[in-house]
């Protein structure tokens, strides 16, 4: 089978015969073979064999049939490297055994080292490298989403400790931003160095945020890590989450490739206030895999007839998959994204020209 460059060719807006499709959480709970695994092992542990890893990661491209595989690993991950001790805790998330209050906290945070301490992340991704026939999709949590862990110890749904600081402590505040920065742009730069074709900046949680203190605290890090990354031979794509239609406006100047959507924006709002300079990526909202297939695919037309009219569209979810989703439903949405947008791209070229 030969190499599919499909989603590489629509985030770098290029022509396409198909609208290529991932999924968010993709590797995850929803399918009965990765529960198993689960059973044995935790996120973590699956993180550090790099063998199980890959093939994790491998499978729902398999059963799914998706334009790209998105590495299985957290978004935690790399904190550990600078000094950070946490674990994932079912049923809660991250949950950190020292969390970040003072500015001496975070003075002791340590520079990253990927190949001394994440060389299980690197070999994983040389695997899937050698073994994928779809591009690897590898990422990063964006600093506002990984302090917001790290601030408050914990998930969070008013960052109250994490806008104390800074509002408060701004120093100490941009201090963190501007080594959380470091540890992001050295660790995708890693990726990419081992076999990434694209990297992902997940900003879950920036949506939380207020416009004016978006600009002011989170975005001029932003600018600098997909600035560093510029020269790097992959797509970059920054994802800011959920609830952040208000932002996109302020992302116009980002040197990305792909700007990621949720359901409360439009495709074609989105490329509108995003200046239509990049190619867009989303935007189904996740429940609606509970709907019957034949409204599914409803909404599925819906964001792929916008989509046609973008620089350039990825399907995606507004965010990642929940455990209750169903693989069949799944992998009839991938077929007939596949399948109905080629057919609307072939009938759009026939069409005569008026």
């Amino acid at each position: 089978m030969a190499y599919n460059d499909t989603f590489l060719r629509a985030c770098r807006q290029e022509k396409v015969k198909y609208t290529p499709v991932w999924y968010m959480r993709q590797a995850g709970r929803y399918d009965p073979e990765y529960r198993k695994i689960k059973e044995k092992y935790s996120l973590l542990e699956i993180c550090e064999q790099p063998e199980l890893a890959a093939e994790v990661t491998l499978m729902p491209v398999r059963k799914l049939g998706v334009d790209a595989a998105i590495l299985y690993s957290d978004i935690m991950n790399p904190v550990a490297s600078i000094g950070i001790d946490f674990d994932i805790v079912k049923n809660i998330g991250p949950v950190i055994d020292n969390p970040i209050r003072t500015a001496q906290d975070i003075e002791r945070l340590k520079p990253i080292d990927v190949e001394g301490d994440l060389s299980h992340v690197l070999e994983t991704i040389r695997i899937l490298d050698r073994e994928l026939e779809v591009p690897l999709i590898t990422f990063a949590g964006a600093p506002f989403t990984i302090a917001s862990y790290l601030i408050e110890g914990r998930p969070s749904k008013n960052y109250l400790r994490t806008k104390a600081m800074m509002y408060s402590e701004p120093n100490a505040w941009f201090q963190l931003m501007d080594k959380l920065g470091d540890m992001i742009i050295t660790y995708l730069k890693a990726h990419i160095a081992n076999g990434a074709k694209a990297v992902q900046v997940f900003d879950s949680w920036v949506g939380g945020l207020a416009p004016q203190d978006f600009e002011k605290y989170v975005l001029p890090t932003i600018q600098r890590i997909f600035a560093e990354l510029a020269g790097e031979d992959a797509v970059k794509i920054y994802f800011p989450g959920v609830s952040s239609g208000e932002l996109l406006a302020y992302l116009q100047t980002l040197k990305t490739d792909v700007i990621g959507i949720d359901w409360r924006v439009s495709v074609a709002e989105g490329c509108r206030r995003t200046g239509g300079h990049y190619a867009i990526q989303g935007n189904l909202d996740p429940t609606v895999l509970t709907a019957p297939q034949n409204v599914i695919h409803q909404y599925a037309e819906a964001i792929i007839n916008e989509g046609l009219h973008t620089p350039g569209h990825i399907f995606n979810l507004g965010h990642g998959l929940f455990p209750e989703a169903s693989l069949d439903k799944l992998k009839a949405l991938t077929d007939y994204i596949h399948s109905y947008s080629a057919a609307e791209i072939s009938r759009r070229q026939e069409e005569p020209v008026k």
